[in-house]
């Protein structure tokens, strides 16, 4: 019991005494980031805080130390309100300590990535420190994949094959290399006694960056012989953050032996005469071996799996063999076999084939054939209209419209483009006939014209044009036209011009009238002056047809007169017929009867009639 409490007493003695010697002496404590993270390049603080107790300014010294081949050593220091950066250290001329005790690194590289320790002493208040680790972080480059330089990869062979080098450059920290195939990733390996194994290598650049190098081996299978290969480098950055780059992808050039053989028509579209054709025999081996081609067991020459035949006749058409040899494998069946049918169409034959000349009016008849490689059409055209469809065409009365060109036309309907065509002509003789020609028009009386006759007919018309002019003359599909210029004379204002035309079997002729034409394109703007008059507004009327407008308003003008003072004699009892009694005089027979009535507000001259005399009969 009294050794219990002896004890007791002395722990709390020591107790007392320790926290007695500490408040006599003082302490300090000095708080840092624990880590600092910067990019390379990049400035970089690290900020120091610390408490002293007692306070003693004057006497406080601040200090940053790193470690240098397991040893301190001071980059910078602060007292009294001054600071100095030491000489002959790796950070020297690139560290400044603010008067916060920050320490500011500029230009940061990889080598400055070591533990940074913040002293402070302040005299009786004793020393304190704390430590703190700067990161410096780069990106490398996109890593490179190559192949090896060997020519080609074996499957099955009892060692595994270099598929590719990955390298990634300037990288910090260190990456690492990942590898895929088919966007899967391949788990990493590096015993060389698996068939699939990576071999890593490191290199530390001068300055202070990484570049990373790793092989990938493999023993393929005929599997692999589409796989995509590539590498991908994963690296930190700032924050916590992962991220990674992807090298471009490589197939590998893998050899295998074949087990089949495929031979097949490249052409898409059905092949007819005249078509190149394309057959191509392959294996499903690598690489691929020599090919023979055969038709009817005559050999045909071909090159690297290919068969072209150019410019294919009907006589092509057949049963083609491939046959390849592989002397990997000298007991696969490698040959193949197509069937090869060539669309083709006979030249059409049309009867009769000469030009047909026959008169109007006539019949005209023929025939149109052919033969083809499959079910065909026959149809008979003039320009894009289909006439017959039977092989047959038939005009039972030709007219000058049937006069032209005419096309059969044999095609195979399930074969485009198969097709053969022949033409005719047909020539109508008659005598000619003119179409109604177009009014010429001029501003002015004495003004040129150019006046046009158009005519069918064969033998083609002679035209005579009276009065005659310059005159040209050309062919329009199955007419001849005519043109004249002449001067519109008053004799032609009123009368016209008249084309004439004339050959072996008859005339034809027509009158082609001159109008005046004002600058409003309007049908009533114009005046015909010879052969029927055309309608006109009064207000545009010209020449002689402008005297008779003023001529019927001065007789509407003289009527009105005659009117107002018949009403003024009427009114004076000027006029022989009384007020009550009306008296009729006539000479001759009646033919009509005017009567005009006048009324006033007096009541005797509430009606007054006026009878006018009718016209005798001349």
């Amino acid at each position: 019991m009294d050794t219990g409490i002896t004890f007791g007493r002395a722990f709390l003695s020591c107790t007392l005494l320790i926290v007695a010697l500490q408040v006599c002496s003082g302490a300090v404590t000095v708080k840092v980031t624990p880590t600092i993270e910067v990019l390379k390049g990049e400035t970089a603080k690290l900020p120091c805080v610390h408490t002293v107790s007692p306070s003693s300014p004057s006497s406080t010294i601040v200090e940053w130390f790193i470690d240098e081949q397991e040893t301190r050593k001071r980059i910078a220091f602060r007292q009294g309100g001054q600071s100095k950066s030491d000489e002959d250290t790796p950070l020297s001329n690139r560290v400044t300590l603010g008067e916060d005790f920050t320490l500011t690194i500029t230009s940061v590289q990889p080598s400055d990535e070591v533990k940074f320790y913040c002293q402070v002493t302040a005299g009786p208040a004793g020393v304190g420190e704390a430590t703190t680790e700067l990161k410096v972080f780069f990106a490398p480059e996109k890593p490179e994949l190559t192949k090896p330089s060997s020519q080609a990869i074996y499957v099955d062979q009892s060692s595994s094959s270099e598929i590719g080098k990955c390298e990634t450059k300037n990288g910090h920290p260190q990456p690492r290399i990942i590898w895929f195939k088919d966007d899967q990733p391949l788990p990493e390996v590096k015993d060389r006694e698996q068939k699939t194994y990576m071999v890593p290598s490191v290199v530390k650049e001068a300055s202070g960056l990484f570049t990373l190098q790793g092989k990938l081996y493999m023993n393929p299978t005929k599997a692999d012989k589409d796989s995509e290969f590539y590498c991908m480098v994963e690296y930190k950055m700032p924050g916590g953050q992962v991220k990674q780059k992807k090298s471009d992808s490589i197939k590998i050039n893998l050899n295998y032996a074949s087990e089949s053989a495929t031979f097949r028509l490249m052409n898409t579209a059905p092949v007819k005469e005249g078509d190149a054709v394309t057959m191509k025999c392959e294996t499903d081996g690598n690489p691929q071996p020599e090919f023979e081609f055969t038709k009817n067991g005559e050999s045909i020459p071909g090159e690297g799996g290919m068969l072209i035949l150019k410019s294919i006749k009907r006589t092509d058409a057949g049963e083609y063999h491939c046959t390849a040899t592989d002397f990997d494998n000298l007991d696969a069946d490698l040959s193949g076999k197509i069937s090869l049918s060539v669309a083709y169409i006979d030249p059409v034959s049309v009867t009769p084939i000469e030009p047909q000349v026959v008169m109007l009016g006539d019949k005209v008849e023929w025939q149109c054939k052919t033969k083809g490689s499959a079910q065909h059409t026959i149809q008979w055209k003039k320009g894009s209209e289909v006439l017959s469809q039977n092989g047959t065409l038939s005009i039972p009365e030709v007219s000058y419209d049937n006069a032209g060109e005419y096309m059969c036309v044999g095609a195979l309907p399930s074969v485009p483009g198969v097709k053969s065509q022949a033409y005719v002509n047909l020539t109508v003789k008659g005598k000619p006939m003119i179409e109604t020609p177009a009014i010429g028009e001029v501003a002015k009386e004495g003004d040129m014209v150019t006046l046009k006759c158009a005519s069918y007919g064969f033998p083609a018309p002679q035209f005579t044009w009276k009065p005659a002019g310059k005159e040209s003359v050309t062919v329009e599909g199955n007419k001849v036209v005519s043109s004249v210029m002449l001067q519109a004379t008053p004799e032609i204002m009123k009368s016209g011009v008249s084309c004439e035309v004339a050959n072996e079997h008859g005339t034809d002729q027509k009158m082609v009238s001159v109008a005046l034409k004002r600058a409003a394109n309007n049908n009533a703007d114009r005046v015909l002056l010879s052969g029927n008059p055309v309608l006109k507004s009064a207000d545009m009327q010209q020449g002689g047809s402008s005297s008779v407008v003023i001529a019927v308003v001065v007789c509407v003008l003289l009527l009105l007169l005659l009117v107002a003072l018949l009403y003024f004699l009427n009114k004076k009892d000027k006029l022989p017929c009384g007020k009550k009694d009306k008296k009729e005089v006539t000479t001759g027979e009646v033919n009509n009867d005017i009567v005009v009535e006048m009324k006033t507000e007096k009541a005797n001259e509430e009606s007054g009639l006026l009878k006018k005399r009718p016209a005798t009969e001349q």
